[in-house]
């Protein structure tokens, strides 16, 4: 029997709706506003060296309070990412193009 001060947990049950669809994607932009977070995921395909092109295919409003807590979870997972498979380098020059904020 639970004690009267004692809160229980809530169950969480994860489902995906009809149209769930999984993509990959190599380009991400993040528009910012004052109630909102805007991510948008796409495919950067480079055909010449002078030339990239990056084709969108989904975009994702996020609150403030969600995009924080999204933060959250990416870095906690990078973390063990990198605990298990090491570090996890980026070229400073190359991802602007790949992970914008604009």
């Amino acid at each position: 029997m639970s004690q009267p001060n004692q809160q229980q947990q809530a169950t969480i049950k994860l489902t995906q709706t009809e149209d769930y669809r999984e993509h990959y994607a190599n380009s991400v932009q993040i528009r910012v506003n004052l109630w909102d977070f805007f991510v948008q995921f796409g495919k950067l395909h480079q055909q010449k060296s002078t030339e990239v092109e990056i084709k969108n295919f989904q975009g994702i409003y996020l609150s403030p309070q969600q995009a924080k807590a999204l933060l959250i979870a990416l870095r906690q997972n990078i973390s063990q990412y990198e605990g298990a498979f090491g570090e996890i380098k980026i070229d400073p020059n190359k991802a602007i193009g790949t992970g914008a904020v604009q």
